[in-house]
């Protein structure tokens, strides 16, 4: 398997298909508390242990997301919880970009 962190995102503009549940799957296992929701979306709630920390992750997301051209939703709620939704808009469901945001944003919190 490849290091999904070692990957760019590619600019997505539709015309392919969402990827399927069993590949789904398979890059679910790489990117650890991530889950898969009925909507062709995968999404993670990260918390905190305080607002500081949260909003500094949340910066970092942001700048992450558009340094890959690749944009989440996401929240903060709870003042220390972040929650990020990745679904590509353009296919009307997951792409590998999703699962590529979705490590790298995972590999901030190993440091």
């Amino acid at each position: 398997m490849k290091d999904l962190t070692k990957i760019k995102c590619v600019p997505c503009e539709g015309g392919m298909p969402p990827m399927e549940i069993s590949e789904v799957k398979k890059l679910l296992e790489q990117t650890p508390g991530w889950s898969a929701d009925a909507n062709l979306k995968i999404e993670k709630v990260f918390e905190f242990k305080n607002f500081r920390q949260a909003f500094s992750f949340l910066t970092q997301v942001a700048l992450l997301a558009e340094s890959e051209g690749h944009h989440p939703d996401f929240s903060l709620f709870s003042w220390n919880k972040v929650k990020i939704t990745l679904s590509t808009h353009a296919i009307g469901g997951l792409s590998q970009n999703d699962f590529i945001l979705a490590a790298k944003i995972n590999k901030f919190l190993e440091k």
